[in-house]
């Protein structure tokens, strides 16, 4: 803590640490700005499934659920045969679209620093 600056500012449950901890795990922004940046805000489970190289079944579920939960995205179970299930941005999942693509623009605008960053556990580039 700076000398001088609000005890407030740094409490857990403060607006910075609520923001970090949304973003906790890489998958949530990466749902967040594909389903933007590739698909106008709406896409079926299949979809998503393909434009996230990496993401297993299980983890894409698991975590299009915690987006529903707390109101990123809607799901809506199409009558069609088979059914099938699709996502779309909600009118608050939309509102961290900006953070999301202002931090994926600036890794692409500085990939010789992430380049320069050490080796850390887990991570697929050497």
């Amino acid at each position: 803590m700076h000398p001088g600056s609000d005890e407030a500012e740094w409490r857990e449950d403060c607006a910075p640490r609520r923001v970090l901890s949304l973003f906790a795990t890489k998958w949530t922004s990466m749902v967040l700005h594909t389903l933007h940046a590739r698909h106008g805000g709406t896409a079926r489970t299949g979809v998503l499934l393909r434009s996230l190289p990496g993401i297993s079944k299980k983890m894409l579920t698991q975590t299009l659920r915690e987006m529903e939960e707390i109101g990123l995205i809607a799901r809506e179970v199409l009558a069609v045969m088979p059914p099938a299930v699709e996502y779309r941005l909600t009118e608050l999942g939309c509102r961290f679209v900006e953070p999301v693509n202002l931090l994926y623009d600036w890794g692409r605008d500085n990939a010789d620093a992430l380049d320069a960053l050490g080796s850390r556990p887990g991570a697929r580039r050497g």
